[in-house]
């Protein structure tokens, strides 16, 4: 089984060959391609990637490479985490939205519109090279924002599902609190990628005890503390929010907070500084515990379990928290919208699984975040400033023409390097 993982020289890259290493009778991945334009962080990563399957006795190989079109040829699979424009881009999308009292965060707001309008173009031409080169590989798109990078995906006709580590992170933490197996825990994921809910937390599976109202009773402390919201909070939802789901609940409350320290993509850059430093040295043979503060907790048993069942080899969940086409799955939305549910996943690819009825405080800031990924999804597919001003009008984190206008202005005096047609 041939693995290429585009965007290989991420400091991520570790955690993920750390997950194939230990998970291999899952998914027995014969080459691993680490495919990258930043020779040396290639060189480094790659490097380490090796003496980690060798220490673990893995008896694939690794190899590196910045020609994507031969790395993909006779690929089963295409993990993509890529991030146009590296950190510098992303000190950006944190801090010009905090001058017009908006949120500054990478994967919704301003910033996550910026985002997505280096990406996807990007993304899309690296899947037209994969289908040219190889039809029937499978993409898994980890790149950020998730949502509207699957949709594009999708709409283009490609064979792809998107994933994020939120759910099985919450999946973990509940697991632990409640002293049970990550396993025996089946959440009721619903909503879109970044912006979900736990409507119950079954024990045993779908059908089986919702555990939700005693992890609030019991651990409802140690989830707001995780989430950085109120207790109070919670008990009046009765269900469990991303921790995303902040930018949106406490707002203001966020804005001055960032504003007041160094920007999360400055804490990163110096943490990727510090693991490339370490990753060059020839003793180091596994995951260093630094890597868990970089975030994409779990990313590799998540990846592991979908390129798994995706790829037929009877390992893998069978229904797993992916990102895929709504289909009526939630029927205030369009079909080709993405949602972020619990899905059936096999070799024939991911189809959602019923959810419960989704009341109105959830579906309508839903059916919100959908309406501005849709324009978003033009914007960066079209270009053009009145479509990015639209998109900006409409997601609730700007939402008033003037913040709408200015951020507009701010967003492509910052990323016209990345933007061909601005």
């Amino acid at each position: 089984m041939k693995l290429v993982v585009v965007g290989g020289g991420s400091t991520y890259t570790p955690e993920l060959v750390d997950g194939f290493a230990r998970l291999r009778d899952t998914l027995p991945v014969g080459e691993l391609v680490l495919v990258d334009p930043a020779a040396e962080r290639l060189r480094l990563v790659g490097g380490l990637a090796r003496r980690i399957f060798a220490k673990q006795g893995h008896p694939g190989r690794v190899t590196t490479t910045g020609d994507l079109d031969a790395a993909v040829d006779g690929a089963d699979a295409i993990l993509l985490q890529l991030r146009v424009g590296g950190q510098a881009a992303r000190e950006q999308d944190e801090t010009w939205p905090l001058e017009c009292g908006c949120v500054g965060q990478e994967t919704t707001g301003a910033g996550g519109l910026a985002k997505a309008l280096r990406t996807v173009p990007v993304v899309l031409d690296i899947a037209e090279r994969v289908r040219k080169a190889n039809p029937g590989a499978w993409i898994i798109d980890f790149t950020n924002p998730v949502g509207i990078v699957t949709r594009a995906l999708l709409q283009a006709g490609h064979r792809a599902v998107g994933l994020c580590n939120v759910a099985i992170g919450l999946q973990r933490k509940f697991a632990a609190l409640l002293g049970t197996a990550p396993a025996d825990l089946h959440l009721e994921h619903v909503g879109l990628n970044h912006l979900t809910w736990e409507l119950g937390v079954r024990l045993g599976g779908p059908g089986g005890q919702d555990v939700l109202p005693r992890l609030l009773a019991e651990h409802g402390d140690a989830v707001a503390g995780d989430l950085r919201l109120p207790r109070g909070l919670l008990d009046r939802l009765g269900v469990v929010p991303s921790y995303y789901l902040r930018y949106f609940y406490a707002h203001d409350e966020v804005v001055e907070e960032l504003r007041g320290k160094p920007s999360r993509a400055a804490e990163v850059a110096a943490m990727e500084r510090r693991l490339l430093e370490m990753y060059g040295d020839p003793a180091l043979d596994e995951k260093p515990a630094l890597l868990s503060q970089r975030g994409g907790a779990y990313y590799s048993e998540a990846a592991v379990d979908l390129a798994a069942a995706l790829l037929g080899g009877g390992g893998g969940t069978p229904s797993q928290v992916v990102n895929v086409r709504n289909a009526g799955t939630l029927p205030f939305l369009p079909d080709d919208a993405v949602v972020e549910v619990q899905a059936e996943v096999d070799a024939d690819g991911a189809r959602p699984l019923p959810v419960r009825e989704v009341g109105p405080l959830h579906a309508g800031l839903i059916a919100h975040v959908a309406a501005y990924e849709d324009l978003a999804l033009e914007a960066a597919l079209r270009g053009g400033r009145d479509r990015v001003f639209r998109a900006l009008l409409a997601h609730p984190l700007v939402g008033q023409y003037a913040y709408a206008d200015t951020l507009t202005d701010r967003l492509l005096a910052h990323n016209r390097e990345h933007l061909a047609w601005a």
